[in-house]
């Protein structure tokens, strides 16, 4: 039995099969989202092949990656049939979730490995739907996944993943929160403790504290990552809760428009200010798809998105069309994510979801959180 681990060993002229040209063979793999090879990522965990010429790859990538595993077995898997004296390729792919710094060393929220914060610098950029197909989107990926709702004043996550109107989350001890079970996501939000009708009217303070108590009085369930849908804009309920909550990364949603672009910077100067890493924008509304003749038209400008991510070196995660279909999927409580996974939408937001786990994996690892850093799921 021939073995080999992540360093290149010796080859031995005595086996039939060439440990270099295994190897080679694996490299040849590129990662699309961090340009490395397998070896170069660490993702190579083992490599064996017995004297019948039979050989077993076990492949662990560090981000959610279920959307890309059955190219990169069929691409390795081709690389390893060619190499001379292998019969027989049978490759494993699954992936580790490993937990992440913070800002400023803030404690672990308990069963969290990893916090987003989803924000816009102005409303109506569709920031809320971004943040609720990032997260199906994840899960899709197999990642375990939350929500938060931290849009005090205007809630809409509830309604956004179909949770009834007036259903409670459980509570243990009359102190925490079990999370809502939403079309697999773990979620929470005040709409599930307010009714629809209820107007928050209430000064920084106490909408800081409230998104706290939810946030730190639920009991996650080893979540890989938790998605925070912030509040728009950047006044000082934002920044407090930027320096407040554990964010792993932050995510900006924007649109092409002008006005917002210009929103959309301030909120990357926010993060930046309270070391938040700024994992990528996500340009919304990018182009009007006709829902008649399938005409595209860029109705709020054009390259908006590519333009900001840019100036501040950061990455553009996707563009998404303006479409109706998108609005009322979201409305009717199924986002698109879930509505239609095989649609052209769902396709974008699952490469988004990859994009921003594969960028999330370049940082810092955490070895201090509150629960393992790692979960390993194969797909």
């Amino acid at each position: 039995m021939l073995k080999i681990e992540h360093e290149l060993i010796p080859e031995n002229p005595m086996t039939q099969i060439s440990e270099q040209a295994l190897q080679s063979a694996v490299r040849e793999f590129r990662d699309p989202y961090l340009n490395k090879d397998l070896y170069q990522l660490g993702a190579v965990k083992s490599l064996n092949a017995d004297e019948r010429g039979n050989v077993t790859l076990m492949v662990e990538l560090p981000y959610p990656s279920k959307g890309i595993a059955g190219a990169l077995k069929q691409l390795v898997g081709n690389a390893l049939e060619d190499v001379d004296g292998v019969e027989n390729v049978d490759v494993h792919v699954g992936q580790k979730i490993h937990s992440y710094k913070v800002q400023k060393d803030l404690p672990s929220v308990p069963g969290v490995k990893n916090i987003i914060a989803v924000a816009s610098g102005k409303g109506g950029v569709g920031k809320s739907t971004t943040a609720v197909n990032l997260a199906l989107a994840l899960q899709a990926e197999g990642a375990r996944v939350g929500i938060l709702d931290a849009d005090i004043y205007g809630p809409s996550i509830g309604m956004m993943l179909g949770v009834p109107e007036g259903k409670r989350p459980d509570t243990r001890e009359n102190k925490y929160f079990v999370p809502m079970d939403a079309h697999g996501l773990q979620a929470n939000s005040m709409a599930f403790v307010v009714t629809e009708k209820t107007p928050m009217v209430w000064r920084g303070p106490m909408v800081s504290g409230a998104v706290m108590q939810l946030l730190q009085q639920t009991l996650w369930n080893e979540l890989d990552y938790l998605i925070v849908d912030m509040p728009p804009g950047t006044g000082d309920i934002q920044l407090t809760l930027a320096q407040k909550v554990p964010v792993t990364g932050a995510v900006i949603v924007t649109t092409p428009q002008d006005i917002a672009l210009l929103d959309g910077k301030k909120g990357i100067e926010m993060f930046r200010k309270v070391d938040i890493p700024v994992l990528g924008v996500v340009e919304n509304m990018s182009v009007h798809i006709c829902s008649n003749c399938g005409h595209e038209e860029p109705l709020f400008g054009h390259g908006g998105g590519e333009r900001i991510a840019q100036e501040y070196d950061t990455t553009l995660l996707g563009q998404l069309p303006l479409h109706m279909t998108i609005r009322e999927q979201t409305d009717g409580g199924t986002p698109s994510v879930i509505a239609e996974p095989d649609s052209e939408v769902a396709r974008r937001y699952r490469d988004i979801a990859r994009r921003v786990g594969a960028e999330l994996s370049t940082r810092e690892r955490n070895l201090s959180g509150s629960i393992s850093s790692v979960s390993v799921t194969e797909h």
